[in-house]
């Protein structure tokens, strides 16, 4: 990998200048979950792995994978497959996917001394599979010295990671944590400072390792009432972005954050340092960009669910959002969350394509 002073050659550094809010001549894209299992070259691999925490801890099987739907579609970005509960796995809570079920931990934080006993992991010691596979997924997007697309790094937020830590698996009510919230809010403080710590060792160990852009997914946020989100998950999100290495190998690592039904905040979270906000499908683009002006990069807004439709829908859909974002800079075309197992490889493929040739007509002023 290149020294800090030395700037790798990238083919396509699109999506990198779009997050920089400068001009571009087409509007980016990539999809969130992009390696998953509608593709069936992932699940073949998922299956040579034996179950999804070994491909995830497989620095090989991970690279493989991240670089499946690069070989399907034109994408803009690769992504590193890990998953956001590696941290908390970490932390010795004993992570679990069950088919059918999915995450779970053996030992939930419930108690004062479950509090007590949580500490920042050591990162090489306890997560070196991630930031291996980092290294792995760089050399192979490069050849001849020159690297095909940029490489987005991410984690959890510390509320969604507390999310599965307290309540023990996913929820629907998230009454676990809530009731910790208003009764015992000292012990989350406490854990959220904790997971705010290790996301910042993490994410700058992936930046280290080779991470062109960081994301943090904020997916549970949007669970919290006004008032409890700037403080039990915002504040935890500023806290990260100013302990984050923010240039490497000569440009500036840029870093995306994206609550989930946090539509309400988007100006706090566009003052929070970030330089780029996800978007969820409740949230109109155009009017996403007045509210934040030109402080951050825009990504993603589009239901994963258009993707259902048959691909003159989904192209449609393509070009209405394009036209209410408009060619102004600062545009990373996504879903407003992951992509569904169940979509139609083409139907992704179909969109990848009206994007790239919509956006461009888009900036030629046709």
């Amino acid at each position: 990998m290149p020294s800090d002073s030395a700037v790798q050659a990238l083919a396509n550094d699109t999506f990198l200048r779009a997050l920089m809010r400068e001009p571009t001549d087409y509007t980016p894209v990539w999809l969130m979950r992009q390696a998953g299992r509608y593709l069936p070259e992932y699940n073949a691999t998922r299956a040579r792995a034996g179950s999804f925490l070994k491909l995830a801890q497989n620095p090989a099987l991970a690279t493989e994978v991240t670089l499946q739907p690069l070989a399907r579609f034109p994408l803009d970005a690769a992504i590193l497959f890990s998953d956001i509960l590696t941290v908390p796995d970490a932390m010795g809570l004993g992570l679990e996917f069950t088919a059918g079920e999915g995450p779970s931990f053996a030992r939930p934080v419930r108690t004062e001394a479950d509090v007590a006993r949580l500490a920042v992991p050591d990162i090489d010691a306890t997560l070196g599979y991630v930031t291996d596979a980092v290294r792995e997924i760089r050399k192979a997007l490069t050849v001849g010295g020159v690297q095909r697309v940029p490489l987005i790094g991410f984690s959890g937020s510390p509320f969604t990671l507390a999310c599965y830590m307290v309540e023990g698996r996913g929820s629907s009510d998230f009454r676990t944590i809530k009731t910790m919230l208003y009764s015992q809010p000292e012990w989350l403080h406490q854990i959220l400072k904790v997971n705010a710590d290790a996301v910042i060792a993490y994410l700058n160990a992936q930046i280290e390792a080779g991470a062109q852009a960081v994301m943090i997914f904020d997916t549970w946020g949007g669970v919290l009432a006004d008032g409890a989100y700037q403080a039990f998950s915002l504040a935890y999100i500023e806290r990260i972005v100013a302990g984050l290495i923010r240039e490497r190998e000569g440009r500036r690592v840029p870093c995306i954050a994206f609550t989930k039904g946090g539509g309400l905040w988007l100006e706090a979270l566009a003052a929070s340092g970030v330089d780029a906000l996800g978007l969820d499908w409740t949230v109109d683009p155009a009017a996403a960009r007045q509210r934040v002006g030109d402080k951050v990069a825009l990504q993603g807004s589009l239901d994963p669910n258009v993707l259902f439709a048959p691909p003159e829908t989904i192209r449609a859909q393509a070009r209405a959002l394009l036209d209410r974002y408009g060619a102004a800079p600062g545009h990373v075309f996504n879903l407003g969350h992951g992509i569904s197992q169940f979509t139609p490889p083409e139907h992704a493929g179909a969109l990848v394509t009206e994007v790239h040739e919509y956006s461009r007509q888009q900036r030629a002023g046709r």
